[in-house]
């Protein structure tokens, strides 16, 4: 008989699982973390934005005949500042734990004691978790969306709080990122499959 692929793998997300209780997570961090895989592109994306934006201001204002010493500290300093701005947070979710590391440091929430999810609109949407302890992190759902490997593992750790009674709040967030996900993973099955 033969081995039939499975399709989630096709795509970089983990094996179907029958639902069913909630695993184990033991003091022992596990070994399967998923990393944020666009993170070096948004990454050299921030630097070109900062670099070009630097380089047209140094450009205008030499053509203008102003450029000067404290005129280029002052367009350089505004270009590290756009980079700051832009310097995209690192995240990382393992099993029982989700973290953000950014220029100012890292945050970590426990995704399988989480009391509450909120999804915080504006500008830039922000999905907003926050565990029994008191910890909080915010995260651009869009970056769950482009990496369904952080999404799995996220919402089986969701799964996780709601069937111990923690999680009280963010049924409805969680089901819009969830829907999202679906909605990527089938136009990518679509056009890998010649579909579209």
């Amino acid at each position: 008989m033969e081995r039939r692929d499975d399709p989630r793998e096709a795509l970089g997300l983990p094996p179907h699982r029958a639902p069913g209780p909630a695993p184990h997570t033991s003091a022992e961090p596990s070994p399967e973390v998923a990393h944020d895989l666009h993170w070096a592109r948004d990454l050299r994306s921030a630097v070109r934005c900062s670099a070009l934006l630097l380089a047209l201001l140094l450009l205008i204002d030499h053509a203008a005949g102003t450029l000067t010493g404290p005129r280029v500290l002052l367009w350089t300093g505004l270009a590290a500042l756009l980079l700051l701005v832009l310097y995209p947070a690192r995240v990382a979710v393992g099993e029982g734990w989700l973290s953000t590391r950014g220029l100012l440091g890292t945050r970590r929430v426990r995704t399988d004691h989480l009391v509450s999810v909120r999804c915080l609109d504006g500008v830039g949407q922000r999905l907003v978790l926050r565990d029994t302890s008191g910890a909080r992190v915010e995260i651009d759902p869009r970056l769950l969306v482009a990496n369904p490997a952080l999404w799995h593992r996220l919402d089986d750790d969701a799964r996780a709080s709601a069937l111990r009674g923690s999680l009280v709040c963010g049924a409805t967030a969680l089901r819009r990122v969830s829907e999202r996900v679906d909605d990527e993973a089938a136009r990518a099955v679509f056009k890998v499959s010649g579909l579209d």
